[in-house]
């Protein structure tokens, strides 16, 4: 849990265009995940799911930072 603290406590100091190019990367981790899943089976398939939370939660700060 102290992980995710982390990350959204590093999210409120991201710059607009950081959040941007942060989110535009972590959709591509994404999309190149979902491929190798669909390839062979991950060890983990959680990941992608925490991925995707993490891409929500970067563009409900970036609506924030923009309000």
């Amino acid at each position: 849990m102290s992980k995710r603290n982390d990350f959204v406590n590093n999210m409120k100091d991201l710059s607009e265009t950081d959040l941007v190019s942060r989110i535009k990367e972590d959709e591509l981790r994404l999309k190149k995940l979902k491929f190798a899943h669909a390839i062979s089976p991950l060890e983990s398939p959680v990941t992608i799911r925490l991925l995707r939370k993490d891409i929500a939660r970067l563009k409900t700060a970036l609506t924030k930072k923009k309000v």
